[in-house]
């Protein structure tokens, strides 16, 4: 990829679908892509972004109105994209975020009741209106999706389960957002069935991805492994 031809790649969906798996499968995957790849996550890859982190997710401690919720995740985003995406971008890197601003349309929007012409007039005041060249969205049912967040987070010991706390009604509108979102842009969007086995979805979302810098950058990446019997 020529200098500042960057690519900029999101991994969205419901808590429990998988991204984080996926996130860290996709390393080795694209370790060869041209000008490099940088793996992130929101809220969260600066240091000012994880301690909004911790504000946002923690159960019990804090009880934010959605307004102020927007607004701390908008300011974890602005952080980030000033400090990391678009640095990376401009130096032709290939960005993979685990979440971004389809996030805070499906959860702050969908979920929490706030109007989408409010949030995008807000990301386009904290980003520069920087959106994904592709985004894609891990599509699990939400009962189970739930039941799987819940699970990692009791094994981990985290206390980052307030928006699994909101409970099943709210991770449906969430999921259906998701949707909603790819449906409304399906030429930036890609939706895997992430109900599957963990290996299907991770060569899925490889082939996806290293597909779409292909036809992208017209650079010849390799194919990536491919998974039988799954």
């Amino acid at each position: 990829m020529p200098p500042g031809a960057g690519v900029f790649v999101v991994l969205e969906g419901g808590d429990g679908s998988g991204k984080t798996g996926a996130l860290a499968h996709l390393a080795p995957a694209l370790a060869d892509v041209p000008g490099g790849l940088l793996l992130t996550r929101e809220p969260g890859g600066t240091g000012e972004g994880q301690a909004i982190r911790a504000l946002l997710l923690a159960r019990g401690v804090h009880h934010w109105d959605p307004q102020a919720e927007l607004l701390l995740v908008a300011a974890a985003r602005a952080q980030h994209v000033a400090r990391v995406i678009r640095p990376a971008l401009a130096a032709g890197r290939v960005v993979v975020s685990d979440r971004y601003v389809g996030s805070t349309l499906a959860y702050q929007g969908a979920g929490r009741g706030l109007p989408e012409a409010e949030i995008r007039t807000v990301h386009a005041l904290t980003t520069g209106d920087l959106w994904p060249d592709l985004t894609v969205v891990l599509d699990v049912d939400p009962e189970l999706a739930l039941a799987r967040g819940l699970a990692r987070l009791r094994a981990e010991g985290s206390r980052e389960d307030r928006f699994e706390s909101l409970g099943l009604a709210f991770q449906r509108r969430v999921c259906a957002s998701f949707l909603a979102q790819a449906a409304a842009a399906p030429e930036r969007h890609a939706v895997i069935d992430a109900g599957r086995s963990i290996a299907a979805v991770h060569a899925d979302v490889a082939a996806t991805v290293l597909g779409f810098l292909r036809r992208k950058e017209g650079q010849g990446f390799a194919e990536p492994t491919k998974v039988t019997g799954a």
